[in-house]
């Protein structure tokens, strides 16, 4: 487990560069230690403006990912690991999704906003252990499926780098549940279709 830590964080240090991590299981663990990273320094965070930065910075990125795994990823190993371990990472995002809508709502000095940002960090670190850190774990089994990781890391990467731009512009959309009452769930499940088919090597459609 110490090896593939550090191995995410080397991966980490080379997506701040610019380079896309070698596969998508790579990718999304490199995902994973840079919010674990801004939920520690939030902890340590003194000062509402500071918190306020970081919190919105937690909120991006963790929206960002949402979409990779949301558009591409899930859909990609749908068939090819446990269902309803897929089914509750879904409903895991969107319980996180209404926090950050939250967060994003709400300023540092209103009452609960240290509480909100406490309990997503508890979330996405229940919903990180079961992608990831258990024996029979998501990326576990998506490992020993028939999945061509890198070119699903690229799809991946080519996403990432348009969100991050939308999100630089100020233009990055606000987070959407897609499993609550209301929403179209069965639409969402194909909304990797404007990828190409799972794990393939499909574009983007214009």
């Amino acid at each position: 487990m110490a090896a593939s830590l550090q191995t995410s964080r080397d991966d980490l240090k080379k997506m701040e560069k610019g380079e896309a991590p070698p596969d998508a299981l790579r990718l999304l663990a490199a995902d994973h230690r840079k919010v674990e990273d801004l939920f520690e320094q939030f902890e340590k965070a003194r000062g509402a403006e500071k918190k306020g930065e970081l919190a919105r910075q937690i909120c991006t990125e963790l929206k960002i990912h949402a979409e990779l795994e949301e558009r591409i990823f899930y859909p990609a190993v749908r068939g090819k690991i446990e269902a309803d371990l897929l089914d509750e990472a879904y409903v895991e995002h969107d319980g996180a999704k209404v926090l950050i809508q939250e967060i994003e709502a709400g300023e540092p000095d209103e009452a609960f906003y240290d509480a909100k940002v406490k309990v997503l960090s508890e979330q996405i670190e229940h919903h990180v252990k079961e992608e990831e850190r258990q024996e029979d774990s998501m990326f576990a089994q998506v490992r020993k499926a028939d999945v061509d990781l890198e070119a699903l890391g690229q799809q991946m990467w080519s996403l990432k780098q348009e969100l991050m731009a939308e999100a630089e512009a100020g233009a990055l959309p606000p987070a959407e549940t897609r499993t609550f009452a209301g929403d179209d769930a069965e639409a969402a499940l194909r909304s990797s279709s404007e990828f190409g088919e799972p794990g393939g090597k499909g574009t983007q459609k214009a």
